[in-house]
């Protein structure tokens, strides 16, 4: 990854930035894996997988972390440092380059494990047959792979001649909008079929929630085609795909919990907890 010298206030907002997702991982993980006691045996592995989603998410934000702290210094007093050859001068109060290069590739090692098993857990709490969400869950989860896979090439490229992150965005879209179109037309009968009016609705709510926070990815994706360059393009990209994180792994995650917890006091309810 293109590597940019940047002022103090940007490092900072995207140490935070990566510190606050990461304890909003930790604790979802927690408070998800926690709550499976009380989920009926049905639709325990839904709220298992959510929680695996968070705590994968939480050990690559671990990584992404450490590799931003890695990647630049803060030299003592005033001493001026050079680093790596990057001619990257030290000045009071701002970081320099150590010539560690930033590794950003851990959010698509997460995302090549997450963002399938996101689909796969929406997809066990639908009232589905066993043929039919089996069906789905290969489905949606190889073209996710997919996405993820046609995206990565792309993201490398920050400045310069920026046709290959094109290409990489408009076939990854291809892919993308297939899954949307699965999620809320081609399951919208399934989703209908739900008998309880708040399960149903809550099931929509993951679905919605999903595409929305899904979307900003292809539009953060476009941030340094649209003239967002250099240490501001890091930034911007950094903060958005944080923010989509927290709100498709986070949020998809306890809204997962919540059908669950309500289908499970609707077979308890029905004497047909197991």
């Amino acid at each position: 990854m293109t590597m940019f010298s940047v002022c103090n206030e940007q490092y900072q907002i995207i140490y935070d930035a990566l510190s606050f997702s990461l304890a909003c991982m930790m604790s979802c993980t927690i408070f998800l894996w926690m709550r499976v006691p009380s989920i009926v045996e049905k639709y325990k592995s839904a709220v298992l997988i959510s929680g695996l989603v968070t705590f994968i998410a939480a050990y690559h934000y671990i990584r992404i972390f450490n590799s931003w702290v890695d990647s630049y210094h803060y030299p003592g007093g005033d001493t001026l440092v050079m680093y790596g050859g990057h001619g990257d001068r030290a000045e009071p109060g701002r970081p320099v380059l150590t010539g560690t290069p930033f590794n950003d590739a851990y959010r698509y090692m997460d995302w090549l494990l997450t963002v399938p098993l996101l689909l796969i857990e929406i997809i066990l709490v639908m009232t589905l047959t066993p043929e039919e969400s089996n069906k789905q869950c290969w489905r949606l989860g190889v073209l996710s792979a997919l996405m993820i896979l046609s995206g990565y090439k792309g993201e490398l490229v920050l400045s310069g001649d920026l046709t290959p992150r094109w290409y990489s965005w408009l076939l990854s879209m291809s892919f993308f909008l297939f899954i949307v179109q699965t999620l809320l037309v081609g399951l919208a009968a399934a989703t209908n079929a739900e008998a309880d009016a708040n399960v149903k609705g809550l099931i929509r709510s993951a679905q919605v929630w999903t595409v929305v926070s899904w979307c900003t990815y292809p539009i953060v994706y476009v941030f340094p085609m649209m003239g967002i360059s250099g240490p501001s393009s890091v930034v911007a990209i950094q903060l958005g795909y944080s923010v989509s994180d927290i709100i498709s792994k986070c949020g998809v995650g306890l809204l997962i919990y919540q059908i669950t917890n309500a289908k499970s006091k609707n077979m308890q309810a029905a004497g047909l907890a197991k």
